[in-house]
């Protein structure tokens, strides 16, 4: 059987990668500045709102995507950074900048429970809905991510990989249970980042429950949304998820998996590499 533990020698290395292989959007011309795109529209909803009855996966599927957005490190370049490490890491800059550009065009962040609520049973979502995750529990997305957010009245939702709780360079504890009181949603992204796909038996008391267990201890509240690790699914294992407690998932922008829509749902990387310009383009482009 393969040896489910990380050595101290690699989780360096792991944790510095990003959980994303191929993700990075094409790049447009278009900008929207302040209030240039919120006339004449109104929140996402549906003639199901209110009925109580949860909507089938191809009901799910049918409905207008929500855009959700994936970030991992927030900090400058180092000259040992590969160019594509350059797409996983944002500097603190270019991440305020694109979190001033959703502000100002008019986005409104909301949280797991919603985007459930609205694609389970057509509850109506803000004008302009958006959903702002970050992988990995890198600390800076503590000091830096959610300064920002609360600068532009945004919430987040935070992937916890808990084998890195209170490691250096990664979140506490204390900073996580913070996370949470202020009303950003604390999620599962499994113990020591392993690949889904390869989940043995053993893996879902590792990987998913004992997680789950840490995390609830953590903020006092249940945790039911999960991101997988590097973004990778396996079809066969879906419903195991909601057999462990969770309501949904999300993946990176592979396609939604049309029997279980609720555990693939769509994120799209925020590359650093890209203007405020470039982020609203792929936006629009990725959830039509």
């Amino acid at each position: 059987m393969r040896n489910i533990l990380f050595t101290l020698a690699v989780l360096p290395v792991l944790f510095f990668s990003s959980c994303v292989e191929n993700s990075k959007a094409e790049k447009e011309n278009s900008f929207v500045s302040k209030g240039s795109n919120q006339t004449a529209t109104s929140g996402i909803t549906s003639s199901a709102a209110g009925a109580g009855k949860k909507a089938s996966a191809a009901e799910v599927l049918a409905k207008k995507e929500v855009p959700v957005l994936c970030y991992h490190q927030i900090r400058d370049w180092k000259a040992s950074d590969s160019k594509r490490a350059h797409d996983d890491i944002i500097p603190p800059a270019n991440f305020s900048q694109h979190m001033k550009m959703l502000a100002d065009s008019g986005y409104h962040t909301i949280l797991p429970d919603e985007l459930y609520d609205y694609l389970n049973f057509g509850k109506e979502l803000p004008e302009k809905p958006i959903m702002i995750t970050f992988d990995d529990t890198d600390l800076d997305q503590y000091t830096v991510g959610a300064k920002e957010l609360k600068k532009n009245g945004f919430k987040g939702v935070f992937f916890i990989m808990t084998v890195s709780i209170g490691r250096p360079r990664y979140m506490s504890k204390a900073q996580i249970k913070e996370l949470s009181d202020d009303g950003h949603m604390i999620a599962s992204h499994t113990w020591n980042h392993k690949n889904f796909a390869d989940f043995t038996d053993e893996d879902w008391e590792i990987q998913i429950d004992k997680p789950t267990r840490t995390l609830e201890a953590i903020t006092g509240k249940k945790v039911e949304y999960f991101a997988y690790p590097y973004g990778v699914s396996k079809a066969e294992n879906l419903h195991k998820l909601e057999e462990h407690g969770f309501k949904a998932a999300f993946i990176l922008s592979t396609k939604r998996d049309p029997e279980y829509p609720l555990f693939t749902i769509r994120r799209i990387i925020d590359p650093g590499t890209y203007t405020a310009r470039n982020l609203y383009n792929s936006i629009n482009k990725s959830f039509k």
